[in-house]
């Protein structure tokens, strides 16, 4: 059996009412469909955690200073 810890979450009475529309259809519990969205979502972070891995040598550029590349350029 899974470790497993009780939290609670308040979710917009919409979203929850949504939620449980969607765990009918499904067969699935919310308990089930909240983890995998939170599972996905951490998936997803540590793809763009191992992309800036990548770039680590790469110098860093501040959004103000790429703007002002922009307007040289005549992009903007």
């Amino acid at each position: 059996m899974q470790d497993r810890t009780r939290s609670t979450i308040y979710f917009s009475t919409e979203i929850f009412k949504a939620l449980r529309m969607k765990a009918a259809a499904t067969h699935r519990s919310i308990s089930e469909m909240v983890n995998e969205a939170v599972k996905d979502t951490l998936a997803e972070d540590a793809i763009d955690l191992d992309a800036i891995k990548l770039l680590g040598d790469e110098p860093a550029t501040s959004f103000n200073s790429f703007v002002s590349g922009l307007r040289r350029r005549g992009t903007l």
